[in-house]
């Protein structure tokens, strides 16, 4: 029996290059005005499946990602760096979905799989910064979790050991299978894409991006299932439509300012004691430090 990863990622709007025009009038975010990016963390829970998937003969990694159907592009990339599958859970039904509402979706899209050894995830998204979905998924699927992930220890077929990175220090845990794990930003940075591996799985596609490229991709599937980018919806999954989407979710958005910091005026100063005391004193009584 293969050892069975599942990585959870999303794709995300790049909140790193935010600039006037990222939030649209309504206080919702200007997707088009900001590129879509793989979520920086979950690069880092790639790079520790991988690692597992390296040492643990036979092992194989599954990346599910929650979204639109062009979501796919991450599934393609996590392949190319070494990940052999991946779903996209896509409905209109999920649109709008807080933590509980998301946690609860890909929780029900893991149990579709029928078993797994480890499920790992970047610990936040860059476009929420909440880091609840994974905790949330664990208590879900009623697994024990390991969170703020920085190294495996040891690994084998029946147990990890992991180093956590803590506030004030770090923390090496140890859990059997199956569980969840969350990985911080301090982990090692994910591998490069394989060229082999490109050239394998450049022809992943799902059927949406198939329908859109006019394009027959069904004899290819059937060689190989894993160049399917698999499309599930609520129904697949068999979700209670109740906990989906904005229906699902507790939090909501009663307001978002949009606040851009520039630049009015600029000051020179002399690297000498008279101009520090003059800017200090400014500082001072403007109230900005002291």
């Amino acid at each position: 029996m293969s050892f069975r990863i599942i990585l959870l990622a999303k794709q995300v709007p790049d909140t790193r290059n935010v600039g006037k025009d990222a939030m649209k009038e309504d206080g919702t975010i200007n997707r088009a005005a900001l590129p879509a990016i793989f979520n920086p963390e979950d690069l880092n829970a790639l790079e520790m499946a991988l690692k597992i998937k390296d040492t643990i003969k036979g092992a194989t990694i599954n990346i599910v990602t929650m979204g639109p159907t062009r979501a796919a592009e991450i599934v393609r990339e996590a392949m190319y760096r070494g990940a052999d599958a991946g779903v996209v859970v896509s409905d209109r039904k999920v649109a709008g979905s807080d933590t509980l509402a998301t946690s609860y979706t890909i929780s029900q899209a893991i149990k579709k799989f029928g078993g797994y050894d480890v499920v790992i995830a970047g610990r936040q998204a860059i476009d929420g910064d909440t880091a609840q979905v994974g905790p949330q998924s664990a208590e879900k699927l009623g697994v024990p979790q390991i969170t703020y992930a920085e190294e495996i220890m040891a690994v084998d077929e029946k147990k990890i050991q992991i180093k956590r990175r803590l506030e004030r220090g770090i923390e090496v845990v140890e859990s059997s299978f199956p569980c969840l794990i969350t990985v911080n930003n301090s982990a090692a940075e994910c591998r490069s894409r394989h060229a082999k591996r490109v050239m394998a799985f450049k022809k992943a596609a799902s059927a949406t991006e198939a329908i859109e490229k006019n394009i027959d991709l069904s004899t290819l599937w059937q060689k190989n299932p894993n160049l399917k980018i698999e499309e599930w919806n609520a129904a697949d999954i068999n979700a209670d439509d109740s906990r989906l989407g904005l229906t699902g979710s507790p939090t909501k958005v009663k307001k978002i300012d949009n606040v851009v910091l520039t630049q009015k005026e600029n000051k020179q100063l002399e690297p000498t004691d008279t101009d520090i005391d003059s800017l200090m004193k400014e500082l001072i009584s403007s109230h900005i430090i002291g």
